[in-house]
């Protein structure tokens, strides 16, 4: 019997587990296309028989791709608070490191999720998807999800009392609103570099909310940056852009990327109102405060990695080299998110070319297999018709691991071949629709799989990530409905004690009492059964990801809204295959 979770919660309260159907599934994987809350086991439920996912089936035509044209054009317009990017590269742009690399501001920027983040097709869809399902809130969704993913344009609108809404005749993303072209700019140049030192840290900075000066006129508006500026650089930027350059090292710390991705929510209650409590809907900044890495690192110096060398920072100004130089890489792990906006960044007219796009897939990729977890195998023990091992999954990050939107998850694929080369066992196993074989909430959304010390079947996967859960006690993926945690058991970084965690940020599920779970890592025991097959068994493991997991693919489905239906056509178009982040081989004696 496999330990499946359900939320459908029934009159009796009856727990129960039930077995799934695992169907023969051809598997594809890492390649990326380029072109306070209550523990689940306090909650009574019982499990659903699950089938084989059925394939998807296109709603509509297949989709071509519509890449954007090679170079892109930078969005240029300004009011009296700020300026698009284009405006800035004007003369921040030729920026060589001293081993020759090209590292300019623009060039990084553009290709990344910060410089789309208004743009971005599955952001648009679970935008839509929550005001269809709540569509009394919709001008309050609108405001609250434009603050950080068109902070310009939303800032503006807020100076001046106005309503920041995204979609319709009144939205900013019709081409003739007056905010369109900073709305679409996304997190740009004069949005962070004119965040204020006010509060930072504290619970009121988070969930957007950065403190910007609104009473300066543009002339002298600062924008503050990790360098002192002469005079004669400060005047010059000044005449030319409106703003006056000052150094502040409050720049270089991660309570000002805390300002938008420390995420608090309100969900809506059995009585339909707005809840008093906040719902932690990504907490990465707290996260890595407590942690080890609170003392050694911070955001910046992992996501906005320096430069091999001084650089020149601006074409213009008597200026030198300065080092350390930040690269606006801004890397993450959203590589699937990258390839869509390259396929299809013609039609969603992007600012970045395939050149950008494909650069920024491309340090996604090696920043995920490098810099974000380990496995290890141990020695196989061979019991009878019983074959037995752990694998240890060591993490990297200064956060949770996968960390971020709730859409992400990381999971073992575990293989064991006996002396011919056949497979005898497979956990984990991924379809090419990107779906996880055996995994009780890609075939059925009131399902979730719990978290395993040990696993004995095929159809138990160890996959960590969370599943959140509404008011009702059922599993949802609309964050306006997200209550609470019914299972996080993300890998937790070096030094992060689970027992003194807040309730925010601690473990919630079985990990939580699992004492093979705790800080940098996990180890899972296997225990086979390999009946009559013969070894030498060779053991494989790999850690696989994904940054949207196929249950919240399919789930943006049931909202036919427009950039719903888009998203779909986009993910029909490309595969959602993970990434592999690590992988090791073992052998039997």
């Amino acid at each position: 019997m496999n330990r499946k979770m359900s939320l459908m919660v029934l009159v009796f309260g009856i727990a129960a587990f039930a077995s799934a159907c695992s169907g023969a599934r051809e598997e594809a994987h890492t390649q990326i296309p380029i072109a306070a809350s209550p523990t689940p086991e306090s909650h009574p439920h019982t499990a659903v028989p699950t089938a084989e996912i059925p394939p998807i089936q296109p709603t509509r035509a297949p989709r071509p791709y519509a890449p954007a044209q090679a170079g892109g054009a930078f969005l240029t317009d300004k009011n009296e608070f700020f300026a698009a990017s284009g405006n800035c590269v004007v003369c921040h742009k030729q920026n060589i490191d001293e081993a020759g690399n090209n590292v300019s501001f623009g060039d990084f920027w553009r290709g990344t999720i910060m410089a789309n983040s208004a743009l971005d097709p599955y952001y648009l869809a679970g935008v839509s998807m929550n005001i269809a399902r709540f569509p009394e809130y919709g001008a309050d969704i609108e405001s609250k999800c434009s603050t950080c993913h068109m902070p310009m344009a939303h800032t503006s609108d807020a100076f001046s009392e106005g309503e920041s809404l995204i979609f319709g005749a009144e939205g900013y993303l019709d081409p003739q609103h007056p905010l369109h072209k900073l709305a679409a700019d996304g997190v740009s140049c004069s949005a962070c570099h004119q965040i204020q030192d006010q509060d930072l840290g504290e619970f009121t900075s988070f969930s957007g909310g950065f403190v910007i000066d609104q009473n300066t006129p543009m002339g002298a508006r600062v924008l503050y940056g990790r360098f002192n500026v002469s005079q004669p650089s400060q005047r010059m930027m000044a005449m030319s852009s409106g703003f006056v350059a000052q150094q502040s090292d409050h720049l270089l710390e991660s309570e000002i990327c805390a300002t938008c991705h420390n995420l608090y929510t309100h969900y809506v209650t059995e009585d339909g109102s707005f809840s008093e409590a906040w719902f932690p809907e990504q907490t990465p900044y707290t996260e890595w405060l407590h942690s080890e890495y609170a003392t050694l690192s911070t955001c910046q110096d992992c996501h906005m990695p320096p430069a091999e060398g001084a650089v020149v920072l601006s074409t213009l100004g008597p200026a030198g080299p300065r080092v350390p130089f930040a690269q606006h890489s801004f890397v993450g792990g959203n590589a699937y998110l990258l390839g869509v906006l390259n396929n299809f960044g013609g039609e969603l007219a992007v600012q970045a070319g395939p050149e950008h796009f494909e650069a920024a897939i491309d340090r996604t990729l090696s920043y995920l297999r490098t810099e974000t977890a380990q496995l290890e195998i141990s020695p196989t023990e061979l019991d009878g018709s019983s074959l037995g091992f752990d694998v240890t999954t060591s993490v990297l990050t200064g956060h949770k691991f996968p960390s971020g939107y709730p859409s992400r998850r990381a999971w073992l694929h575990i293989t064991v071949k006996d002396g011919n080369g056949e497979v005898v066992f497979e956990s984990g196993g991924v379809g090419t629709d990107g779906a996880i074989l055996g995994n009780a909430n890609d075939e059925n959304s009131l399902a979730f799989e719990p978290h395993y010390d040990q696993i004995t079947a095929a159809d138990q996967v160890q996959i960590y990530e969370t599943i959140i859960a509404d008011v009702e006690n059922k599993t949802t993926t609309i964050l306006l409905a997200a209550a609470f945690y019914l299972k996080d058991n993300r890998l937790l970084p070096n030094g992060f004690e689970k027992t003194t965690a807040s309730d925010d940020i601690k473990p919630h599920g079985m990990a939580f009492g699992d004492e093979n779970f705790s800080a940098g890592g996990d180890t899972v025991k296997y225990l086979i059964e390999i009946g009559g097959a013969t070894g030498p068994f060779t053991v494989e493991a790999e850690l696989l990801y994904q940054s949207i997991s196929y249950r919240w693919a399919m789930d943006l489905r049931a909202y036919e809204t427009e950039q719903a239906l888009l998203f779909s056509d986009y993910y029909q178009a490309s595969p959602n295959l993970p990434v592999q982040i690590a992988s090791q081989v073992a052998s039997s004696e």
